[in-house]
């Protein structure tokens, strides 16, 4: 006899905002940091942390049943991934990513899914791609953490054979895409594309980097800015899923246009598979693009090849990115 359906996986995705709530908390209280600096108890944690040992010591239990802390009687211990990548002394922590992810416009769209779905856009207007909107700016400043490993992988592929030149990277952010391709190619120029305040981000990223006498800004959007010709390697990273495919098209157009003879561009995009369900990373970020843009979508490899065929693309090489969700298109043009 068949086992009777469970209600706890239904009762447990109600209440499923709660655990970005806790989450967001701790790392507002700096819980994980205060854990790995040797506060172990919810005592010594909630004199760190400067918060109740009540409110300590449940968020901590939460947290353990959560997979992100360890409890050995009363003491609590981070385990390798909030060592990682939640306490703030750690190279790769990714805790100011909430500061984008959960910024106020998405949440209030997340509130409003019914309404959106009944629609079949997002109730947030022109929503942010293409929008000079701060979230850009907290964009570049935060997200950095996850395009580390996506943005190294990227700079050795296309540095393999031959180094590029001169380098287009639009809608740059934080500029690590282009600025990792400097890293491995002393001789190459980059120009990175975006809106004024964020291509200050990037800037800053460069001079960090000792790459900011071969990076120029180009500010402006995407689609109205002067891209230039004759670039030898363009990075459009991101970008597609903001955007319907008729949009996509007309925009590819542009960025051919700027590509030099022998040039490749590089698009790096969350790409399910056909059914459009799996893997679950890529295939969840749809629901993503419904709740912020008028007509964004995680396109499939399929749906990705149409687009850059039809702006005139001729041959494409597909790329999984290592430990990522993401998927690489090497795409070039028959001269």
């Amino acid at each position: 006899m068949d086992a009777a359906p469970n209600p706890e996986h239904i009762r447990s995705l109600m209440a499923g905002f709660q655990k970005a709530a806790a989450l967001r908390a701790a790392i507002e209280l700096h819980v994980f940091s205060a854990i790995g600096e040797g506060a172990g108890t919810a005592e010594a944690i909630a004199v760190r942390c400067q918060a109740s040992r009540r409110g300590i010591r449940i968020l901590c239990d939460y947290l353990t049943v959560q997979e992100l802390l360890h409890k050995e009687e009363q003491t609590y211990r981070l385990t390798p991934e909030s060592a990682t990548f939640l306490d703030e002394r750690s190279p790769r922590y990714m805790g100011g990513m909430l500061q984008f992810l959960n910024a106020p416009r998405f949440l209030e769209a997340t509130g409003n899914l019914t309404e959106i779905v009944r629609r079949g856009t997002t109730t947030l207007g022109k929503g942010v791609a293409g929008d000079e909107a701060e979230e850009w700016v907290t964009f570049a400043r935060h997200m950095q953490p996850i395009a580390v490993g996506p943005s190294q992988f990227i700079a050795h592929l296309v540095t393999a054979q031959r180094e590029p030149r001169r380098v287009l990277d639009i809608a740059a952010g934080h500029g690590l895409y282009g600025i990792a391709v400097a890293l491995r190619a002393p001789g190459a120029l980059i120009v990175g594309q975006d809106w004024p305040k964020v291509l200050a981000v990037a800037e800053g990223n460069a001079r960090a980097a000792g790459v900011a006498g071969r990076y120029q800004l180009l500010p402006g959007s995407a689609f109205e800015v002067e891209l230039g010709t004759g670039f030898d390697l363009i990075l459009l990273t991101n970008f597609l899923h903001h955007f319907d495919e008729a949009t996509g098209i007309r925009f590819l157009r542009k960025v051919r246009a700027a590509l030099g003879e022998g040039g490749h561009l590089v698009t790096l995009e969350f790409m399910p598979n056909e059914d459009r369900v799996s893997p679950p990373a890529a295939a969840a970020f749809s629901l993503t693009m419904l709740l912020q843009t008028p007509g964004g979508d995680a396109y499939t490899e399929r749906e990705l090849r149409q687009m850059l065929d039809s702006a005139g693309f001729t041959s494409h090489e597909v790329v999984a990115v290592p430990e990522s969700p993401e998927t690489v298109i090497v795409s070039r043009v028959t001269w």
